[in-house]
């Protein structure tokens, strides 16, 4: 069973970590995942809503342990 949990990043963080922790989570460059959140948001209002939800959702690595 796959033990990897989604946490936001303290470490490599631009704005609150969700990206960094997308991209930890899936094993891919963060740079990456972020590139595609601004896409969504340039599309449409969809991205940054999405990308509030999961700041306020996703808890960081410290508040859990």
């Amino acid at each position: 069973m796959n033990d990897k949990k989604l946490y936001r990043s303290e470490t490599n963080r631009m704005l609150c970590g969700v990206c960094a922790g997308v991209g930890e989570y899936f094993s891919i460059d963060p740079t990456l995942v972020r590139l595609a959140w601004v896409l969504l948001c340039a599309l449409g209002s969809a991205g940054f809503w999405v990308y509030i939800v999961a700041a306020i959702i996703i808890p960081t690595q410290s508040a859990v342990q």
